[in-house]
């Protein structure tokens, strides 16, 4: 179990937005050794070690249903508490996608946190993408700690393409390599585009990577 120097478990609050495998992540957390709290309430995002953004679904239902807590999410991430965003939630961490446009329904900005824009896989592969990739770990973060060459599950059509390569923490193969975990500059938001709560061990492993990353805050 993954404690501070005190004793005490990392807090998490996983965001509810109405989007997201609200239980099974929550599950999954508590199972990597964290205090977890399932939210939308501002003080106990506030009062979190760490925050973790799910998400299944559109981009623009993401986006707009987090829309409340948008400045809230940006404010903390520029403190620099950890953000963790899942499958969609690390797609919302970027700026633009092309689902949204897609979709006929225009441009819907996400929280600009990792610049870029997530795009569609091409029409020579199957979407979406569903099954266990290789990763294949590219740039040193704490979140990777154990994971490279292992297995994890993906359920996507989309996929981050940061503006910054430097971003880019690890890489898996569909059709091509595109990026499986994404970061910010300062290290402290990163997203993975499979589910770590479905990806037994080595999603577990990410998970306590997390936790950790929280506690040693």
């Amino acid at each position: 179990m993954s404690e501070d120097v005190n004793g005490s478990r990392a807090s998490i609050a996983v965001v509810d937005y109405g989007l997201g495998n609200l239980r099974s992540v929550t599950r999954g957390l508590e199972r990597a050794g964290a205090s977890v709290t399932v939210t939308d309430d501002e003080a106990s995002l506030r009062d979190a070690d760490g925050v973790v953004l799910p998400g299944v679904g559109a981009f623009r239902e993401g986006v707009e249903n987090a829309g409340p807590l948008r400045e809230l999410l940006v404010e903390l991430a520029d403190e620099g508490r950890p953000l963790f965003g899942i499958c969609l939630g690390m797609q919302m961490l970027l700026t633009t996608s092309e689902e949204a446009e897609r979709e006929g329904e225009g441009d819907a900005v996400g929280l600009d946190l990792v610049p870029g824009r997530n795009v569609r896989f091409s029409d020579g592969v199957k979407v979406p993408q569903i099954g266990w990739n290789q990763l294949s770990v590219v740039s040193d973060h704490p979140i990777v700690e154990g994971i490279d060459g292992e297995y994890a599950y993906f359920v996507h059509s989309y996929y981050a393409t940061p503006d910054d390569p430097d971003a880019v923490v690890a890489t898996s193969e569909y059709g091509g390599d595109f990026p499986a975990i994404v970061a910010n500059e300062d290290g402290n938001v990163f997203g993975t585009q499979f589910h770590p709560e479905k990806s037994g061990e080595t999603g577990l492993r990410i998970l306590r990577n997390f936790v950790q990353y929280c506690s040693s805050g």
